[in-house]
Protein backbone atom coordinates (compact mmCIF):
# COMPACT_ATOMS: atom_id res chain seq x y z
CA UNK A 1 0.00 0.00 0.00
CA UNK A 2 1.54 3.46 -1.01
CA UNK A 3 2.02 5.81 1.66
CA UNK A 4 -1.09 8.17 -0.09
CA UNK A 5 -3.44 5.45 -0.11
CA UNK A 6 -2.50 4.69 3.80
CA UNK A 7 -2.88 8.42 4.44
CA UNK A 8 -6.63 8.61 2.56
CA UNK A 9 -7.69 5.71 5.35
CA UNK A 10 -6.04 6.97 8.27
CA UNK A 11 -5.89 10.68 7.84
CA UNK A 12 -9.48 11.45 5.96
CA UNK A 13 -10.86 8.22 7.00
CA UNK A 14 -11.42 6.49 10.73
CA UNK A 15 -8.47 3.95 10.71
CA UNK A 16 -7.32 0.81 8.83
CA UNK A 17 -9.53 -2.51 9.14
CA UNK A 18 -7.12 -5.96 8.90
CA UNK A 19 -8.04 -5.99 5.67
CA UNK A 20 -7.51 -2.30 4.27
CA UNK A 21 -3.93 -3.79 3.65
CA UNK A 22 -5.56 -5.95 1.13
CA UNK A 23 -5.31 -2.30 -0.94
CA UNK A 24 -9.31 -1.61 -1.03
CA UNK A 25 -8.10 1.55 -2.89
CA UNK A 26 -6.00 -0.04 -5.68
CA UNK A 27 -8.89 -2.80 -6.44
CA UNK A 28 -10.79 0.01 -7.28
CA UNK A 29 -8.51 1.26 -10.09
CA UNK A 30 -8.71 4.36 -8.37
CA UNK A 31 -6.68 7.26 -7.35
CA UNK A 32 -6.53 7.53 -2.82
CA UNK A 33 -8.12 11.25 -3.89
CA UNK A 34 -10.51 9.57 -6.59
CA UNK A 35 -11.51 7.01 -4.35
CA UNK A 36 -12.42 9.58 -1.07
CA UNK A 37 -14.55 11.77 -3.44
CA UNK A 38 -16.13 8.39 -4.70
CA UNK A 39 -16.75 8.14 -0.99
CA UNK A 40 -18.97 10.88 -0.10
CA UNK A 41 -22.19 10.06 0.06
CA UNK A 42 -25.68 10.05 1.93
CA UNK A 43 -25.38 7.77 5.12
CA UNK A 44 -27.62 5.09 6.18
CA UNK A 45 -28.74 4.79 9.87
CA UNK A 46 -30.96 2.89 11.90
CA UNK A 47 -34.76 3.95 11.15
CA UNK A 48 -35.77 1.53 14.06
CA UNK A 49 -34.32 4.58 16.38
CA UNK A 50 -36.48 6.82 18.07
CA UNK A 51 -37.24 10.03 16.32
CA UNK A 52 -37.36 13.77 17.74
CA UNK A 53 -41.04 13.56 17.21
CA UNK A 54 -41.19 10.17 19.22
CA UNK A 55 -38.50 11.72 21.87
CA UNK A 56 -40.60 15.04 22.42
CA UNK A 57 -44.10 13.05 23.08
CA UNK A 58 -42.02 11.19 25.76
CA UNK A 59 -40.46 14.33 26.93
CA UNK A 60 -43.91 16.35 27.27
CA UNK A 61 -45.11 13.25 29.45
CA UNK A 62 -41.77 13.83 32.11
CA UNK A 63 -42.89 17.36 32.15
CA UNK A 64 -46.73 15.96 32.78
CA UNK A 65 -45.18 14.07 35.87
CA UNK A 66 -42.51 17.06 37.10
CA UNK A 67 -45.89 19.44 37.84
CA UNK A 68 -47.83 16.42 38.76
CA UNK A 69 -44.93 15.69 41.87
CA UNK A 70 -45.16 19.49 42.30
CA UNK A 71 -48.84 19.57 42.51
CA UNK A 72 -50.28 16.22 44.34
CA UNK A 73 -51.84 16.50 46.94
CA UNK A 74 -51.00 13.19 48.46
CA UNK A 75 -47.85 10.61 49.16
CA UNK A 76 -49.80 8.04 46.96
CA UNK A 77 -50.36 10.72 43.57
CA UNK A 78 -46.84 12.04 43.87
CA UNK A 79 -45.62 8.16 44.60
CA UNK A 80 -46.82 7.23 41.13
CA UNK A 81 -45.49 10.58 39.44
CA UNK A 82 -42.14 10.20 40.84
CA UNK A 83 -42.39 6.61 39.27
CA UNK A 84 -43.07 7.45 35.95
CA UNK A 85 -39.91 10.10 35.98
CA UNK A 86 -37.52 7.25 36.58
CA UNK A 87 -39.35 5.16 34.07
CA UNK A 88 -38.75 8.08 31.41
CA UNK A 89 -35.47 8.87 32.64
CA UNK A 90 -34.01 5.04 32.26
CA UNK A 91 -35.72 5.14 28.90
CA UNK A 92 -34.19 8.62 27.45
CA UNK A 93 -30.48 7.17 28.86
CA UNK A 94 -31.35 3.82 27.03
CA UNK A 95 -32.09 5.39 24.27
CA UNK A 96 -29.18 8.01 23.84
CA UNK A 97 -26.79 4.93 24.63
CA UNK A 98 -28.25 2.77 21.49
CA UNK A 99 -28.10 5.64 19.27
CA UNK A 100 -24.41 6.66 20.32
CA UNK A 101 -23.71 3.07 20.02
CA UNK A 102 -25.25 3.14 16.35
CA UNK A 103 -23.31 5.55 15.28
CA UNK A 104 -20.16 4.26 16.71
CA UNK A 105 -20.29 0.35 14.97
CA UNK A 106 -21.50 2.24 11.65
CA UNK A 107 -18.28 4.34 11.90
CA UNK A 108 -16.56 1.36 12.59
CA UNK A 109 -17.58 -1.09 10.04
CA UNK A 110 -17.95 1.65 7.26
CA UNK A 111 -16.01 1.03 4.17
CA UNK A 112 -17.14 4.94 3.61
CA UNK A 113 -15.71 6.32 6.80
CA UNK A 114 -14.35 9.52 5.34
CA UNK A 115 -18.55 10.41 5.72
CA UNK A 116 -18.37 9.33 9.64
CA UNK A 117 -15.52 11.91 10.40
CA UNK A 118 -17.54 14.75 8.71
CA UNK A 119 -20.44 13.45 10.57
CA UNK A 120 -18.42 14.18 13.68
CA UNK A 121 -17.00 17.11 12.52
CA UNK A 122 -20.52 18.69 11.89
CA UNK A 123 -22.02 17.36 14.86
CA UNK A 124 -19.54 19.10 17.50
CA UNK A 125 -19.61 22.16 14.94
CA UNK A 126 -23.09 21.95 16.18
CA UNK A 127 -22.96 20.97 19.86
CA UNK A 128 -25.60 20.10 22.20
CA UNK A 129 -25.26 18.50 25.25
CA UNK A 130 -27.71 16.24 27.58
CA UNK A 131 -27.61 18.94 30.11
CA UNK A 132 -31.07 17.20 31.94
CA UNK A 133 -33.45 14.58 30.86
CA UNK A 134 -35.20 16.50 27.73
CA UNK A 135 -32.02 17.22 26.18
CA UNK A 136 -30.31 13.19 26.80
CA UNK A 137 -33.62 12.45 24.99
CA UNK A 138 -33.18 14.69 22.01
CA UNK A 139 -29.43 15.26 21.09
CA UNK A 140 -28.80 12.38 19.51
CA UNK A 141 -31.43 12.80 17.01
CA UNK A 142 -29.77 16.38 15.53
CA UNK A 143 -27.29 13.88 13.95
CA UNK A 144 -29.19 11.90 12.40
CA UNK A 145 -32.56 14.57 11.25
CA UNK A 146 -30.85 17.62 10.76
CA UNK A 147 -26.76 17.06 10.22
CA UNK A 148 -26.24 13.61 7.97
CA UNK A 149 -28.87 14.56 5.23
CA UNK A 150 -27.45 18.01 4.67
CA UNK A 151 -24.08 16.42 5.00
CA UNK A 152 -22.68 17.12 1.55
CA UNK A 153 -25.31 19.48 0.36
CA UNK A 154 -24.88 23.86 0.88
CA UNK A 155 -24.08 24.95 4.37
CA UNK A 156 -27.03 27.15 4.29
CA UNK A 157 -29.38 24.33 4.15
CA UNK A 158 -27.50 22.64 7.04
CA UNK A 159 -27.29 25.81 9.21
CA UNK A 160 -31.53 26.16 9.24
CA UNK A 161 -32.34 22.62 9.45
CA UNK A 162 -30.09 22.58 12.93
CA UNK A 163 -31.41 26.14 14.01
CA UNK A 164 -35.03 24.42 13.34
CA UNK A 165 -34.11 21.16 15.25
CA UNK A 166 -36.37 20.34 18.59
CA UNK A 167 -32.72 19.67 20.37
CA UNK A 168 -31.54 22.92 19.53
CA UNK A 169 -34.10 25.31 19.83
CA UNK A 170 -34.32 23.65 23.56
CA UNK A 171 -30.90 23.49 24.02
CA UNK A 172 -30.87 27.57 23.41
CA UNK A 173 -34.25 28.46 24.92
CA UNK A 174 -35.28 29.50 22.12
CA UNK A 175 -38.99 28.57 22.70
CA UNK A 176 -38.95 31.17 24.93
CA UNK A 177 -37.61 34.17 22.71
CA UNK A 178 -40.67 36.44 22.71
CA UNK A 179 -41.03 39.36 20.52
CA UNK A 180 -41.44 42.11 23.45
CA UNK A 181 -43.81 43.77 20.76
CA UNK A 182 -45.64 41.02 19.42
CA UNK A 183 -49.13 40.06 19.76
CA UNK A 184 -47.95 37.53 23.09
CA UNK A 185 -44.86 39.85 23.92
CA UNK A 186 -46.80 42.73 24.60
CA UNK A 187 -49.49 40.86 26.06
CA UNK A 188 -47.51 39.64 28.57
CA UNK A 189 -44.50 41.44 29.32
CA UNK A 190 -41.95 39.01 27.90
CA UNK A 191 -38.91 39.28 26.29
CA UNK A 192 -35.86 38.03 23.85
CA UNK A 193 -33.86 35.41 24.40
CA UNK A 194 -30.47 36.06 23.08
CA UNK A 195 -29.18 32.48 23.21
CA UNK A 196 -29.62 30.94 19.83
CA UNK A 197 -28.82 33.90 18.09
CA UNK A 198 -25.22 34.34 19.79
CA UNK A 199 -24.44 30.98 19.03
CA UNK A 200 -25.75 31.29 15.26
CA UNK A 201 -23.33 34.49 15.13
CA UNK A 202 -20.16 33.02 17.15
CA UNK A 203 -19.90 29.54 17.02
CA UNK A 204 -21.86 28.22 13.78
CA UNK A 205 -21.27 30.48 11.27
CA UNK A 206 -18.89 34.15 11.25
CA UNK A 207 -16.61 32.82 14.48
CA UNK A 208 -16.28 34.86 17.41
CA UNK A 209 -13.63 37.61 15.42
CA UNK A 210 -16.40 37.38 12.39
CA UNK A 211 -17.26 40.96 12.73
CA UNK A 212 -20.70 40.88 14.05
CA UNK A 213 -22.10 43.40 17.04
CA UNK A 214 -24.43 42.63 19.75
CA UNK A 215 -26.79 44.61 17.67
CA UNK A 216 -26.43 41.80 15.59
CA UNK A 217 -27.06 39.31 18.21
CA UNK A 218 -30.29 41.38 18.62
CA UNK A 219 -31.69 41.67 15.82
CA UNK A 220 -31.15 38.22 14.53
CA UNK A 221 -32.87 37.21 18.00
CA UNK A 222 -35.56 39.02 16.79
CA UNK A 223 -35.73 37.46 13.59
CA UNK A 224 -36.02 34.10 15.04
CA UNK A 225 -38.77 34.87 17.96
CA UNK A 226 -41.27 32.83 16.93
CA UNK A 227 -39.28 29.56 16.04
CA UNK A 228 -40.48 27.43 18.32
CA UNK A 229 -42.19 23.99 18.79
CA UNK A 230 -45.68 22.13 18.54
CA UNK A 231 -47.80 21.07 21.49
CA UNK A 232 -49.96 18.44 22.06
CA UNK A 233 -52.34 21.90 21.61
CA UNK A 234 -51.30 22.08 18.42
CA UNK A 235 -53.31 18.56 16.88
CA UNK A 236 -51.04 16.67 14.63
CA UNK A 237 -47.93 19.29 14.41
CA UNK A 238 -44.97 17.96 15.08
CA UNK A 239 -41.34 19.15 15.87
CA UNK A 240 -40.62 22.50 14.42
CA UNK A 241 -43.45 25.26 14.94
CA UNK A 242 -43.13 28.90 13.40
CA UNK A 243 -45.36 31.18 16.00
CA UNK A 244 -46.44 34.61 14.40
CA UNK A 245 -48.00 35.50 17.05
CA UNK A 246 -44.41 35.62 19.02
CA UNK A 247 -41.99 37.16 16.31
CA UNK A 248 -41.37 40.32 16.45
CA UNK A 249 -42.51 42.76 13.87
CA UNK A 250 -40.35 44.88 11.86
CA UNK A 251 -37.67 44.84 9.41
CA UNK A 252 -34.15 43.92 10.99
CA UNK A 253 -30.42 44.56 10.01
CA UNK A 254 -27.60 42.40 10.30
CA UNK A 255 -24.21 42.83 9.37
CA UNK A 256 -25.48 45.53 7.15
CA UNK A 257 -27.79 44.11 5.16
CA UNK A 258 -31.98 44.57 5.25
CA UNK A 259 -34.40 41.85 5.88
CA UNK A 260 -38.04 42.91 5.49
CA UNK A 261 -39.75 39.24 5.73
CA UNK A 262 -42.71 39.61 8.69
CA UNK A 263 -42.34 35.67 8.60
CA UNK A 264 -40.28 32.53 9.25
CA UNK A 265 -38.70 33.41 5.60
CA UNK A 266 -36.92 36.48 7.71
CA UNK A 267 -34.89 34.17 9.79
CA UNK A 268 -33.88 32.20 7.13
CA UNK A 269 -33.18 34.68 4.99
CA UNK A 270 -30.34 36.11 7.47
CA UNK A 271 -29.03 32.53 7.78
CA UNK A 272 -28.75 32.13 3.76
CA UNK A 273 -26.74 35.25 3.94
CA UNK A 274 -24.82 34.67 7.06
CA UNK A 275 -24.34 31.02 5.20
CA UNK A 276 -22.55 32.79 2.45
CA UNK A 277 -20.21 35.27 4.23
CA UNK A 278 -16.80 36.13 4.06
CA UNK A 279 -16.54 35.19 7.69
CA UNK A 280 -18.36 32.43 7.59
CA UNK A 281 -16.22 30.75 4.81
CA UNK A 282 -13.24 31.42 6.74
CA UNK A 283 -14.33 30.33 9.85
CA UNK A 284 -15.58 27.01 8.85
CA UNK A 285 -12.96 27.18 6.06
CA UNK A 286 -9.80 26.86 8.78
CA UNK A 287 -12.12 24.38 11.47
CA UNK A 288 -12.27 22.01 8.51
CA UNK A 289 -8.84 21.93 7.70
CA UNK A 290 -7.86 21.92 11.29
CA UNK A 291 -9.90 19.02 11.86
CA UNK A 292 -8.78 16.96 8.84
CA UNK A 293 -5.58 17.72 8.15
CA UNK A 294 -2.92 19.87 11.49
CA UNK A 295 -3.56 21.61 14.34
CA UNK A 296 -2.33 24.72 12.64
CA UNK A 297 -3.46 24.48 9.10
CA UNK A 298 -1.04 25.94 6.15
CA UNK A 299 -2.59 29.14 5.36
CA UNK A 300 -2.58 28.31 1.65
CA UNK A 301 -5.07 25.13 1.91
CA UNK A 302 -7.28 27.41 4.19
CA UNK A 303 -7.44 30.20 1.62
CA UNK A 304 -8.09 27.52 -1.11
CA UNK A 305 -11.27 26.11 0.64
CA UNK A 306 -12.32 29.34 1.62
CA UNK A 307 -12.08 30.52 -1.87
CA UNK A 308 -14.32 27.11 -2.89
CA UNK A 309 -16.14 28.25 -0.43
CA UNK A 310 -17.34 31.27 -2.04
CA UNK A 311 -17.32 30.44 -4.96
CA UNK A 312 -20.08 27.71 -4.80
CA UNK A 313 -22.15 29.79 -1.82
CA UNK A 314 -21.16 27.26 0.63
CA UNK A 315 -21.39 23.95 -1.34
CA UNK A 316 -19.81 21.67 1.60
CA UNK A 317 -18.95 19.12 -1.09
CA UNK A 318 -17.39 21.27 -3.65
CA UNK A 319 -15.35 22.38 -0.34
CA UNK A 320 -14.00 18.35 0.77
CA UNK A 321 -13.19 18.46 -2.82
CA UNK A 322 -10.64 21.12 -2.32
CA UNK A 323 -9.64 19.61 0.99
CA UNK A 324 -8.96 16.39 -0.69
CA UNK A 325 -7.19 17.63 -3.96
CA UNK A 326 -4.95 20.16 -2.07
CA UNK A 327 -1.48 18.93 -1.93
CA UNK A 328 -1.12 20.47 1.69
CA UNK A 329 -3.60 18.13 2.83
CA UNK A 330 -1.25 14.67 1.99
CA UNK A 331 1.69 15.71 4.04
CA UNK A 332 3.62 12.79 4.73
CA UNK A 333 4.26 13.27 8.06
CA UNK A 334 1.04 12.72 10.93
CA UNK A 335 0.01 15.96 12.06
CA UNK A 336 -3.35 15.37 13.96
CA UNK A 337 -3.16 13.81 17.72
CA UNK A 338 -6.29 11.52 17.55
CA UNK A 339 -9.46 12.84 20.03
CA UNK A 340 -10.86 10.06 22.19
CA UNK A 341 -13.56 9.28 19.73
CA UNK A 342 -11.46 9.19 17.33
CA UNK A 343 -9.33 6.57 18.94
CA UNK A 344 -11.85 4.30 20.14
CA UNK A 345 -13.61 3.91 17.19
CA UNK A 346 -10.11 3.51 14.86
CA UNK A 347 -9.40 0.80 17.37
CA UNK A 348 -12.59 -0.89 17.24
CA UNK A 349 -11.83 -0.71 12.73
CA UNK A 350 -8.18 -1.98 13.78
CA UNK A 351 -9.71 -5.16 15.65
CA UNK A 352 -12.51 -5.60 13.42
CA UNK A 353 -15.02 -5.43 16.03
CA UNK A 354 -18.02 -3.94 15.19
CA UNK A 355 -20.52 -5.18 17.71
CA UNK A 356 -20.76 -3.47 21.36
CA UNK A 357 -22.90 -3.57 24.07
CA UNK A 358 -24.13 0.28 24.12
CA UNK A 359 -23.35 0.58 27.46
CA UNK A 360 -19.59 -0.16 26.67
CA UNK A 361 -19.33 2.27 24.06
CA UNK A 362 -20.60 5.25 26.13
CA UNK A 363 -18.75 3.78 29.37
CA UNK A 364 -15.53 3.92 27.06
CA UNK A 365 -15.71 7.35 25.73
CA UNK A 366 -16.93 8.95 29.11
CA UNK A 367 -13.77 7.09 30.90
CA UNK A 368 -11.41 8.16 27.57
CA UNK A 369 -12.49 11.97 28.17
CA UNK A 370 -14.98 12.62 25.58
CA UNK A 371 -18.55 11.17 26.22
CA UNK A 372 -21.00 11.72 23.57
CA UNK A 373 -22.82 14.73 24.18
CA UNK A 374 -21.19 16.00 27.36
CA UNK A 375 -19.52 19.06 25.70
CA UNK A 376 -20.87 21.53 28.17
CA UNK A 377 -20.56 24.15 25.93
CA UNK A 378 -22.35 25.31 22.46
CA UNK A 379 -18.97 25.16 21.46
CA UNK A 380 -18.48 21.42 21.26
CA UNK A 381 -15.11 19.49 22.41
CA UNK A 382 -11.48 20.79 21.87
CA UNK A 383 -10.02 19.52 18.40
CA UNK A 384 -6.30 19.93 18.97
CA UNK A 385 -3.88 17.95 20.80
CA UNK A 386 -2.86 20.30 23.34
CA UNK A 387 -6.67 19.10 24.78
CA UNK A 388 -5.97 15.71 24.79
CA UNK A 389 -2.45 15.24 26.12
CA UNK A 390 -2.67 16.23 29.72
CA UNK A 391 -1.17 13.26 31.80
CA UNK A 392 -4.50 11.86 33.22
CA UNK A 393 -5.80 11.74 30.02
CA UNK A 394 -3.20 9.85 28.46
CA UNK A 395 -3.35 8.08 31.60
CA UNK A 396 -6.57 6.96 31.08
CA UNK A 397 -6.24 6.07 27.51
CA UNK A 398 -3.06 3.55 28.47
CA UNK A 399 -5.32 2.02 31.29
CA UNK A 400 -8.07 1.55 28.90
CA UNK A 401 -5.91 0.18 26.03
CA UNK A 402 -5.08 -2.61 28.81
CA UNK A 403 -8.28 -3.60 29.43
CA UNK A 404 -9.53 -3.33 25.74
CA UNK A 405 -6.32 -5.33 25.13
CA UNK A 406 -7.89 -8.12 27.80
CA UNK A 407 -10.30 -8.94 24.99
CA UNK A 408 -8.99 -8.36 21.74
CA UNK A 409 -6.14 -10.77 22.29
CA UNK A 410 -8.55 -14.03 22.31
CA UNK A 411 -9.26 -12.86 18.01
CA UNK A 412 -5.50 -11.73 17.44
CA UNK A 413 -3.56 -15.10 15.60
CA UNK A 414 -0.15 -13.44 15.50
CA UNK A 415 0.83 -10.09 16.90
CA UNK A 416 3.63 -9.73 13.76
CA UNK A 417 0.63 -10.51 11.59
CA UNK A 418 -1.63 -7.89 12.83
CA UNK A 419 1.57 -5.11 12.60
CA UNK A 420 1.58 -6.42 8.92
CA UNK A 421 -2.12 -5.99 8.39
CA UNK A 422 -3.01 -2.38 9.40
CA UNK A 423 0.17 -0.71 9.19
CA UNK A 424 2.27 -2.47 6.31
CA UNK A 425 5.59 -0.27 5.99
CA UNK A 426 4.10 2.00 7.74
CA UNK A 427 5.57 1.97 11.23
CA UNK A 428 9.07 2.30 12.42
CA UNK A 429 11.41 -0.54 13.08
CA UNK A 430 12.01 0.73 16.83
CA UNK A 431 7.86 0.61 16.98
CA UNK A 432 7.71 -3.23 15.89
CA UNK A 433 10.73 -4.36 17.77
CA UNK A 434 9.16 -2.69 20.55
CA UNK A 435 5.79 -4.38 20.24
CA UNK A 436 7.42 -7.45 19.04
CA UNK A 437 8.98 -8.26 22.28
CA UNK A 438 6.52 -7.49 24.80
CA UNK A 439 5.60 -9.71 27.61
CA UNK A 440 2.60 -10.63 26.55
CA UNK A 441 0.02 -10.78 23.72
CA UNK A 442 -2.07 -8.17 25.79
CA UNK A 443 0.72 -6.19 26.34
CA UNK A 444 2.00 -6.15 22.55
CA UNK A 445 -1.76 -5.05 21.58
CA UNK A 446 -2.10 -2.52 24.27
CA UNK A 447 1.96 -1.00 23.63
CA UNK A 448 0.61 -1.06 19.71
CA UNK A 449 -2.49 0.68 20.56
CA UNK A 450 -0.46 3.49 22.78
CA UNK A 451 2.23 3.46 19.69
CA UNK A 452 2.94 7.38 17.66
CA UNK A 453 2.11 5.68 14.65
CA UNK A 454 -1.50 4.46 15.78
CA UNK A 455 -2.17 7.61 18.23
CA UNK A 456 -1.41 10.05 15.18
CA UNK A 457 -2.59 10.15 11.96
Amino acid sequence: MTKEEYIALTRFGMGVTPGDLRNPIAETGKTPKQWLKQQLSPLAFDDNLPSSTDMLRSVADYRKSLEGVKKSQSNDGASAHKKKLRSLRKSFNRSQNTYNNNVIQRAAAAHQSINWRLLDFFSNHFSVSAVNAPMKALAPTLEREAIAPNLTGKFEDLLIAVAQHPAMIIYLDNTRSIGPNSRIGRRRDKGLNENLAREILELHTLGVDGGYTQSDVLELSKAITGWSLATQRDGNANGFMFRSAMHEPGSRRVMGRSFRQSDVSQGEKILKYLATHTSTARYLSTKLARHFISDEPPVSLVNKLQQTWLNTDGDILSVMYTLIDAEESWSDTPQKFKTPREFFISTLRAADMQTLDPQISQFSLTELGQAPFQAGSPAGYEDTAQNWLSPSLLTARADWSIKFAQRWKEHVPAINQLLNQLFGEHISELTRKSILRAESKQAALAMLLMSPEFQRR
